[in-house]
């Protein structure tokens, strides 16, 4: 899975409830900057694996739907409505993405691990045997693929691409969605390389 990070314009951490700040943090003494270092790109995967994301199955749809687990996902503008996708220059969703100029994105659930490893998995079928046994439904307005039982669905026209080294930035305007209640299901997360649940915050 990608290592990008992600974070959400659609909310306002403002509106949040947030506990009191830790003021007993302290920095670690013993850690010391060394300019002349080479970088250790061992070290850097794992300090970006420190940051929590949600996890997605990007798709669009060619001759054949296609789809790929993706955690560097992000909502970007509210107005107009915008969303990212990162997405390895070597993968076939980029060629895929910008052949057809549309994607889409289902947001997993908990229970939907098995989704995210599936897609994830560079030995799984490809073309039209890709999404057997996957439940799924064309978008009303672009004809992706999305995915049953999601926390939410996202359809997007592509309308920017950015080169970011070895991956590029797939910038979609959102033309359709969906979405569950608020505490219909848990949300997949994941975290230091592993699959986690994050409970459903009730409301007080």
């Amino acid at each position: 899975m990608s290592t990008s990070t992600s974070t959400s314009t659609s909310t306002s951490m403002s509106d949040a409830l947030c506990p009191p700040l830790n003021t007993t943090a302290q920095l670690d003494p013993t850690a010391k900057l060394d300019p002349t270092a080479k970088l250790d790109t061992k070290a850097l995967r794992a300090a970006f694996a420190q940051f929590a994301t949600g996890v997605t199955v990007m798709t669009s749809q060619t001759h054949a739907p296609c789809g790929m687990t993706a955690n560097a996902f992000t909502s970007l503008s509210m107005d107009p409505p915008l969303a990212l996708v990162c997405v390895a220059q070597s993968a076939a969703m980029h060629a895929a993405v910008l052949r057809a100029r549309v994607f889409g994105v289902s947001v997993l659930a908990a229970d939907q691990e098995g989704h995210a490893c599936y897609f994830a998995d560079r030995t799984r079928p490809r073309g039209a045997a890709e999404f057997d046994g996957i439940a799924w439904h064309p978008g009303p307005q672009t004809g992706v693929p999305l995915l049953a039982g999601a926390l939410a669905r996202l359809e997007c026209r592509l309308t920017d691409v950015h080169r970011g080294g070895d991956h590029s930035i797939f910038v979609g305007e959102v033309v359709g969605f969906t979405h569950g209640a608020p505490t219909a299901a848990e949300a997949l997360i994941f975290h230091r390389g592993g699959f986690h649940r994050l409970p459903t915050r009730r409301p007080a």
